[in-house]
Formats: structure tokens, C-alpha cells, sequence
């Protein structure tokens, strides 16, 4: 039987997978796909310069980095699923319960099951830091599509009315985030970043 310690190093050595899970989103300097890691990492630091425009007082800022270092291992074991692939999304929830339970699985038992809840409470979005963790998680790709003319965007021919869907939860965590956004969705058209449409 495996020690507590070496349970650990052995999630620790499998979530190194999550460099080799590509996103569709691009990095702006070269334009290649971004890595999971890569967007875990940076939306901690989002997490922490944003905090401050959360609509609510006080948040567990702890809680928030927790449930975005873990939210996407899954993907690991189910890929990432790409925002606007409504096929993908069908699957997407029963794929990444089943890959948190052999990963999460991995760990020592409390670790598991506090990791298990973690997923959880992200994809469920009720409380305030969920709802934040969420919001940071949508504007991250927002801000690299916006700043590499729209690449992932044009790629699959997203409209501004999708993109207006798609993010319009960042409104339950922050009104000043959700304005930012908007206005960033709507410089995109006139950029030609991202399609009109007239459902708007």
C-alpha cells in the first residue's frame, strides 16, 4: 500500500498531463494553442489582481485559487471542451465526474474527497467564490481571443451574440467585470473580431 506521500507525488506526476491538454484559445505572442496549465496559471493571477471588483464583500480568496489550480485536471482524462461546442457539452459533465473520480481518486482520502468537493462547487456555481472562479474563467480566453484579433473566434465563426451568451454569468460575480466584457465583445465586431448578427 502506498504511502500518504507517495499518493501525493503520484497525483502530483499525473497532473503534469496537464500540459499536454490544448486549449483553442491562443497565447498572444506566437499564437499557439495555450495549455491547461498555462490558463490554470494564469487565472490565478487574475484571481488575484481581480479580486477587488467582486459585487460581494468578502470572499475566500483561498477557496477561489483552490477551485481554479484543480477545476480543469479533469480534462486530463476528458479533454477540454471547447466553449461553443454544444455537441461536446452534452458529454462533457458525466466525462469529467468520472475522470475526477480516478484522479482525485489518486490522493489520500481527505485530500480526495476536498478536491471532489472543490470540482463541485465550481461547476455548480452557488456560492460567491464558484460564481467568481467562473467569471475569471470565462474573461481569461475572452482577453486572449480579443488580443490575437479574434483567432479562436473567427476560427470556428462565433458571433457576438454567442459570446454575449456564453459569458453573460460573469454578471453574477461582478457588474464591472460584465461591463468590461461587454465592452470588449462589442469593440471585437467593430474589429471585425468577431461575427455581427442581428439577434442582438
Amino acid at each position: 500500500m502506498k504511502t500518504r506521500l507517495e499518493q501525493q507525488m503520484q497525483f502530483i506526476l499525473e497532473a503534469d498531463q496537464l500540459k499536454n491538454i490544448f486549449r483553442q484559445s491562443r497565447v498572444i505572442q506566437d499564437r499557439r494553442p495555450e495549455n491547461d496549465a498555462e490558463h490554470s496559471w494564469h487565472l490565478s493571477l487574475m484571481i488575484l489582481l481581480l479580486s477587488e471588483h467582486v459585487d460581494k464583500e468578502k470572499i475566500n480568496i483561498l477557496q477561489v485559487l483552490k477551485m481554479i489550480i484543480i477545476h480543469d485536471i479533469v480534462e486530463i482524462d476528458a479533454g477540454d471542451t471547447f466553449a461553443y461546442d454544444t455537441e461536446g457539452q452534452k458529454t462533457q459533465a458525466a466525462r469529467e465526474q468520472k475522470a475526477a473520480e480516478r484522479l482525485f481518486g489518486l490522493l489520500p482520502s481527505d485530500q480526495a474527497k476536498e478536491f471532489h468537493a472543490l470540482f463541485n462547487e465550481f461547476e455548480a456555481k452557488k456560492t460567491p467564490e464558484a460564481r467568481f472562479a467562473a467569471a475569471v474563467d470565462r474573461i481569461q480566453p475572452l482577453l486572449l481571443n480579443f488580443n490575437t484579433e479574434g483567432a479562436a473566434w473567427k476560427q470556428h465563426g462565433i458571433t457576438i451574440s454567442q459570446a454575449m451568451e456564453r459569458n453573460r454569468h460573469i454578471e453574477d460575480a461582478s457588474v464591472e467585470l460584465w461591463n468590461y466584457v461587454k465592452k470588449l465583445l462589442e469593440e471585437a465586431v467593430v474589429k471585425g473580431y468577431l461575427k455581427e448578427d442581428r439577434s442582438l
